[in-house]
């Protein structure tokens, strides 16, 4: 249903039937809004013309947050859905999204003021409907080092303590996709949208060309979603190019260093001089910093971190934390998104609002722009009730997914997922995988571990100097996950090119050379599918960056 495997008989499937509803882009917006339709009932296929989440959906800050810079602009409505769209999209999906608490430092002439911040906080607490045990709590100067002995000293009048949510975003996504496809959506990656089909005045389907075979073929379709991120004005434009809304187009770029140069206790949210606002925040044995946020008019493919974005976050880092002494040569990593945001004239890239928009741009076509990452379950909501209105078929249902936890995510509560790790880093030695590695699969994958273990049960006499779980995770991927190239398993399925760079740096031939069995590649392929990864890393060094 989900497997590279089947991508032939998907495809004559898209040619042979009908669909109520097309979603070009299959990044998080693009995947709730299938998720969403699936439930509810409707025929769905949704097609993406690059990798699964291979654009914005990969490369936020990744954090399901709920705006609490957007106080100081006034967005009270965003603040108030976000926040409690968070709630949700924790609750839904708890192997991937965990509470993270967030240190605030208050700087004397900082963006944020103390009595602001207290107020501020406060009133995010109320409005996003913040769990009592994850209510803000304002720090004196001296508990405020205490949490973070790393901060400037100088001018700190204390802390705003609260909690944020930590996701990995192209894994979430991926998920959310697995759990549409579960419910009966059609999902293919390498398949872009070329022009519309009309009959009369009205879209009724779409000419799609598959970008891993060039074949050409139309798609039949009752309405189509634009739900393609920052590619939404070329495909308004293959219809006219007069359209009501535009669309400014803005870049944020972060640097991954190890934890050992920068040992942050948790995360922070810090001013910079230019009064701008940044992220630090730990993962794992990592700190990622970020992000910029400048208007951006190159390849939108390929946005990268230039040498500007990373001196300016290194920068940030030295003033705010004076005894860490980042050098270029200590980012590891680094990585860049573009954000589609709705155009409004005269503000700043940091000032446009995050709001999202829905709007219909011929009859049959219906566009959605903006939104964050944490509201992706309600812009569904919002485009699929307008689906409804225009479609009007029977026995359709009302929108499910407030309470549809995405694939292998169905946890009562932390407690639950727990024993579940436990527990199978106890069954891990039955399927030749170290208790270790039980328990990362377990805590990664959720339920769909129990599939990665029966993969390694059926490799392990095979001989290959890649880790059993490594071949196990590389086969799940091709099988459940649609994975079609080692850049697509190494940085949308397991994030490893920005945290991980060196161990996917080393292990590059090795994985090209197995998938390619795998996955029958020509030469011609295979070398292509090597240079793909190559540019990849070479771009997450910087070392691509103009």
């Amino acid at each position: 249903m989900f497997s590279t495997l089947e991508r032939s008989s998907r495809i004559q499937d898209l040619r042979n039937f009908s669909f109520d509803v097309l979603v070009v882009g299959g990044g998080i917006t693009g995947a709730g809004i299938a998720l969403d339709a699936a439930a509810r009932g409707f025929s769905v296929a949704l097609i993406d013309m690059q990798d699964f989440a291979a654009g914005t959906s990969s490369r936020s800050t990744k954090l399901i947050h709920g705006g609490l810079r957007y106080l100081k602009q006034l967005e009270v409505k965003i603040v108030a859905e976000t926040g409690k769209e968070r709630e949700i999209v924790f609750r839904n999906s708890r192997n991937i999204t965990k509470s993270r608490p967030m240190l605030l430092p208050i700087y004397q002439n900082g963006t944020y003021g103390k009595y602001s911040t207290s107020a501020g906080l406060l009133i995010y607490d109320l409005l996003a409907g913040v769990k009592p045990v994850e209510r803000r709590e304002m720090l004196t100067k001296e508990e405020t080092v205490e949490l973070e002995p790393l901060l400037k000293k100088e001018r700190l009048q204390g802390g705003g303590h609260y909690v944020e949510y930590q996701t990995d975003d192209a894994r979430l996504t991926i998920e959310v996709l697995k759990k549409a496809a579960e419910k009966g959506a059609l999902c293919l990656n390498y398949m872009k949208c070329e022009q519309f089909n009309f009959e009369k005045d009205r879209i009724v389907g779409a000419v799609l060309s598959d970008q891993l075979t060039g074949d050409r073929f139309s798609v039949e379709a009752s309405i189509v979603i634009n739900a393609s991120g920052p590619w939404v004005d070329e495909l308004q434009k293959k219809i006219s190019s007069k359209h009501k809304k535009r669309l400014h187009i803005t870049k944020g770029a972060h640097i991954v260093v190890d934890r050992s140069l920068f040992p942050l206790q948790q995360a922070i949210y810090f001013d910079n001089s230019d009064g701008r606002m940044l992220f630090a925040i730990p993962r794992d044995n990592k700190t990622y910093i970020g992000t910029t946020d400048t208007f951006y008019s190159d390849n939108k493919q390929h946005p990268t971190a230039t040498e500007d974005d990373i001196h300016y976050i290194i920068n940030a880092v030295r003033e705010i934390f004076p005894s860490i002494h980042l050098q270029r040569k200590h980012v590891e990593s680094t990585w860049a998104g573009i954000r589609p945001l709705i155009a409004q004239e005269g503000k700043d890239a940091s000032e446009i609002s995050r709001r999202d928009e829905v709007w219909e741009t011929v009859p049959g076509l219906l566009t959605i722009a903006g939104g964050k990452l944490t509201g992706y379950r309600q812009m569904a909501e919002v485009v699929v009730d307008r689906i409804n209105e225009q479609l009007e078929k029977p026995f359709i249902k009302k929108c499910e997914t407030k309470n549809i936890a995405v694939s292998g995510s169905d946890f009562i509560d932390d407690a639950t997922l727990k024993q579940f790790i436990d527990l199978q880093a106890e069954r891990a030695p039955q399927f030749g995988l170290t208790p270790q590695q039980g328990a990362r699969l377990a805590a990664f994958y959720g339920r769909n571990s129990d599939e990665i273990f029966q993969f390694a049960h059926a490799i392990s006499a095979e001989e290959n100097n890649l880790p059993i779980s490594l071949r196990a995770e590389i086969l799940y991927g091709i099988h459940r996950e649609m994975v079609t190239s080692p850049s697509d398993f190494f940085i949308r399925r397991k994030g490893d090119l920005y945290f991980q760079i060196d161990v996917v740096e080393s292990l590059a031939t090795q994985v090209t050379d197995y998938m390619a069995k795998l996955l029958h590649y020509t030469d011609s392929e295979k070398s292509i599918h090597e240079n793909d990864l190559k540019n990849a890393i070479a771009e997450a060094k910087g070392s691509a960056s103009s």
